[in-house]
């Protein structure tokens, strides 16, 4: 019969309690070489390492590079050290602190002992907040691994991993993986740093880290959300620091997490779950965790992202060690089975939301599509590409795993134990299939055609215009014959934020701007965009993914600044799609054009226009003498305030409401545009 579970804070009582009971010697060993990395570290004094406070000391690490072998006698060659520096360290981790194989956390640190050092470690992104991951309670010595790259060539962020052999003063400690912490970084949890002063709207909107977690790291629960098992999930700030947060941020994310759960069962686009979380994420996040069926999943080590402007994202993956059928057996659990769904398994369940999704029927069928779509052959969930990531690992560390073993005893038949963790694996993707049910609700979604048709991603500095993130602008425009509702539609992923307002509409054959800073982009091109993104896009490549409600893909570019790509890299000139008909993900599909030709008389062919009374003030009158399709009135901050569609060749705007001053009028007529200006007085 499975264990289920109880309440968190039991579970670590009995986890600390029965951990006392845990006594194993480890004896030490000759180790001269290495076909992974070798990480040598030396505190100062040969100090033990503690849990707390850090403590300071020498780091070099031998990688003399892919396929070499590495010697300890490299430590004093200058070409094979990775890295050759200080750092602070201590213990980390929670119930695998009670084993005598202990895990750690370090920061890379410049020579003065207190300034972070940016290093890039084994190929890794530079930064400077590292671990070093014990392979707790895992004696496969791959699940973490497995699942972390698993995550990453789903295409979502997971840390990045590197298998090494430690050594610390002087003791070999056997295999480790070294990998990222999870932070908000560019090259990590890609959202914004909130800082303290930021509590009004729309930085108060992010960014934000998350988590599910164990207090036993000290951070304060921040709020609690019901399960359906009758106890609480504990949310703990991980971004901002719980010592950094004020009532206003605090009070924000949490309303955010309970106005998300009071939308769960809705799927409308602008009310419902969709306009408040990227599904996506959420639908991966679900698999990532229901693949490995992961005895953690949903209550621990459960972390949420968000950025400024953007939606709630899931992620990234966390400690998955008691996964694919394996648990705390020593301490009597046994919860990874492959015929359970562990959001609901009477264990360690998460929030309600999390089983409320999985019962809401579209939710459901993008969460079956997907894992579908996973589970082809060559894709990432595929059982064939797993048994061979698989093989290639193990065969990868079989000579390390042989010192772990011979080190700590935790490795008894890593043959056996892989042989059954891939008939799990075969067994957990079959029975997932035949319980996720049908996907033919959401299997051929007709997406609008909307097409990214300009990227102005590193404009030049002249004149006024001194800053280049200001000036920055995407034009996407409707290569379809009917007039496209935008309501929902966003750009997926990280780092670049959009989300077009409710009941914004874009004729055919019609182009909507949004830029970095609207008011810049209105000085300088002489008309308003039609929105402003959060964020800057990046100098030399990038991801742009605009996606509907649901974040099925409309449109995918990523660009690069390099060759074959044309010369846009802040030399005045902007991309521009030479046809909408062509794939516009191919560099030769784009030319560049100067932003000197920019301008509303560029992008609009002839159309008659008369406003009157100018300046107006209850009642502005347009006259043209073509069917006017759309009308769009912008302040000069570049807001959307007045949005119609009149399908007349002469309208009257109640201009009553308006604030006195200058605005910009937009009007549609077929291909058609004409922008002008008028007062309100």
């Amino acid at each position: 019969m499975k264990k289920n579970c109880p309440p968190n804070r039991l579970l670590f009582k009995i986890i600390f309690s029965l951990s006392l009971l845990w006594q194993f010697t480890a004896f030490a060993q000759p180790f001269t070489d290495s076909n992974l990395p070798i990480v040598i570290i030396n505190t100062d004094g040969g100090q033990e390492i503690p849990d707390d406070p850090r403590i300071l000391g020498d780091m070099k690490i031998i990688y003399r590079g892919e396929g070499v072998q590495n010697y300890m006698t490299d430590q004093n060659t200058p070409a094979y050290l990775n890295y050759n520096g200080r750092i602070d360290i201590e213990i980390r981790g929670s119930s695998s602190q009670s084993l005598p194989k202990k895990p750690y956390g370090f920061s890379t640190k410049m020579a003065d002992n207190v300034t972070n050092n940016n290093v890039s470690l084994l190929g890794m992104p530079a930064e400077n907040d590292w671990i070093l991951n014990a392979l707790a309670f895992d004696p496969s010595l791959i699940r973490d691994y497995l699942s972390y790259n698993l995550s990453r060539s789903m295409g979502n962020y997971a840390s990045r991993t590197a298998y090494c052999e430690v050594v610390i003063n002087g003791d070999y400690k056997g295999l480790y993986i070294l990998q990222e912490k999870v932070k908000a970084d560019g090259n990590r949890v890609d959202v914004t740093k909130i800082t303290t002063s930021q509590n009004t709207l729309p930085n108060l909107s992010g960014g934000y880290i998350t988590k599910c977690d164990k207090t036993t790291g000290g951070d304060p629960v921040a709020w609690t959300m019901p399960n359906y098992n009758g106890w609480e999930v504990e949310f703990i700030h991980e971004l901002p620091k719980p010592q950094d947060v004020t009532n206003q941020q605090d009070n924000y994310i949490h309303t955010y997490f309970t106005d998300f759960q009071s939308s769960v069962n809705s799927s409308n686009i602008t009310t419902g779950y969709p306009s408040m979380i990227d599904i996506p994420s959420f639908v991966d996040f679900m698999l990532s965790n229901e693949l490995a069926s992961n005895a953690d999943g949903y209550s621990l080590s459960t972390y949420f992202h968000k950025d400024r402007n953007a939606k709630l994202r899931a992620g990234p993956i966390w400690d998955f060690n008691l996964t694919y059928g394996n648990d705390l057996f020593i301490w009597g659990f046994d919860r990874s089975h492959y015929d359970v769904w562990q959001f609901s398994d009477g264990g360690n369940d998460g929030a309600k939301f999390w089983t409320d999704l999985f019962n809401n029927t579209l939710f459901k069928c993008y969460l079956s599509r997907r894992f579908n779509e996973l589970t082809q052959p060559g894709q990432p969930m595929n059982l064939d590409t797993l048994n061979t990531f698989i093989d290639n690992t193990v065969a990868y560390i079989s000579a390390a795993a042989v010192r772990e073993n011979n080190l700590w005893g935790t490795v008894p038949d890593i043959d056996t134990e892989i042989f059954t963790l891939k008939y799990w694996l075969n067994q957990r993707i079959n029975w997932m299939t035949n319980h996720l049910g049908s996907f033919t609700g959401c299997s051929n979604i007709v997406v609008p055609n909307l097409v990214i048709n300009k990227i102005n991603y590193n404009p030049n500095t002249s004149g006024s215009f001194t800053n280049s993130n200001d000036q920055e602008f995407i034009e996407i425009k409707n290569a379809g014959n009917t007039t496209i509702n935008l309501n929902g539609i966003y750009f997926r992923g990280t780092g670049f934020v959009y989300q077009f307002p409710a009941n914004q509409f874009l004729v055919a054959g019609g182009s909507v701007f949004i830029a970095s800073k609207a008011a810049i982009f209105t000085n300088r091109y002489g008309f308003a965009p039609n929105g402003e993104f959060t964020r800057n896009m990046s100098n030399s490549n990038q991801d742009l993914v605009l996606a509907d409600a649901f974040g099925n893909v409309i449109d995918h570019v990523h660009y690069y600044d390099s060759a074959p790509w044309p010369d846009a890299d802040g030399n005045g000139n902007y991309l521009q799609l030479t046809s909408t008909a062509l794939d516009n993900n191919l560099p030769s599909s784009w030319i560049a054009v100067s932003m000197s030709t920019l301008s509303a008389d560029g992008l609009q062919a002839e159309m008659s226009l008369q406003l009157y009374p100018n300046p107006a003030k209850a009642m502005l009158h347009v006259d043209s003498g073509e069917t006017i399709s759309a009308i769009e009135v912008f302040d000069m901050g570049g807001r959307l305030v007045v949005s119609l569609l009149p399908d007349s060749d002469a309208v009257t705007i109640d201009t009553g409401m308006l604030s006195n001053g200058l605005y910009l009028i937009k009007v549609h007529s077929g291909n058609k545009t004409k922008t002008q200006k008028f007062a309100k007085q």
